[in-house]
């Protein structure tokens, strides 16, 4: 028997499982922020968007309104169109696996998926695998984090608010290494980090996408000439 699908359930596994740990951060800090049990959990089983689930209860802790937090969350999820659109070729989903799909159009199925290439079968593979093993070891942690609450202390002490990240670098850095897109990458993460001290959780990783625009033109521009 090859090997090679196995290699691709082990990472599925691997980030589902790393992101899981990430929803120990998210339930402890929902409750924290003033959202009972099950509306944590509505959040994480229905909008299932890390990033902006984590920019919905860093709004609402601020003391901001709903209607502000459910901008902040939703423009922050934006990105996922994009992964979308990516995608919707290499899947070509039948229209009643459609929604089940965009629930699991995330960035970490998104970046398995990318892994992939060019083998358009194990895309499709760690696409699905990834996405499910994330759903269900976010709500599960989220759930224990939750219930939990304050019990475990600041989850930045844990590393737990590192964790997706550091995996998600992980997948996407072999492609990075070697393409000249490593400078946008490096230019973005300074933007960001930069940003996140001036404006509301969520923004500083939307606003790096003007990064992006300007290095697309300047792209253009270069290769008009």
């Amino acid at each position: 028997m090859s090997t090679e699908p196995q290699s691709v359930k082990t990472l599925s596994f691997s980030v589902g499982l790393a992101t899981g740990l990430y929803g120990i951060s998210f339930g402890a800090l929902s409750v924290t922020a003033g959202l009972d049990f099950w509306q944590t959990m509505a959040l994480s089983l229905l909008m299932f968007s890390g990033g902006s689930q984590f920019a919905f209860i860093g709004v609402i802790a601020s003391g901001g309104g709903v209607i502000a937090a459910v901008l902040s969350s939703w423009m922050l999820g934006v990105r996922n169109g994009f992964y979308a659109i990516r995608l919707a070729p290499i899947m070509s989903l039948p229209t009643i696996l459609k929604p089940l799909g965009a629930q699991l159009t995330i960035d970490e199925s998104n970046a398995v998926s990318l892994s992939q290439e060019p083998d358009i079968l194990k895309q499709r593979q760690g696409f699905w695998l990834t996405g499910i093993a994330v759903f269900v070891f976010w709500n599960l942690l989220t759930a224990c984090g939750a219930l939990l609450g304050s019990m475990i202390g600041d989850p930045a002490d844990w590393g737990l608010d590192a964790a997706a990240g550091a995996a998600f670098l992980g997948l996407i850095w072999p492609s990075l290494a070697k393409s000249k897109l490593l400078v946008l990458a490096v230019v973005s993460a300074f933007t960001a980090t930069l940003l996140s001290a001036f404006v509301p959780a969520g923004m500083p990783i939307l606003l790096t996408a003007f990064v992006a625009v300007a290095f697309w033109l300047v792209e253009i521009v270069r290769k008009s000439k």
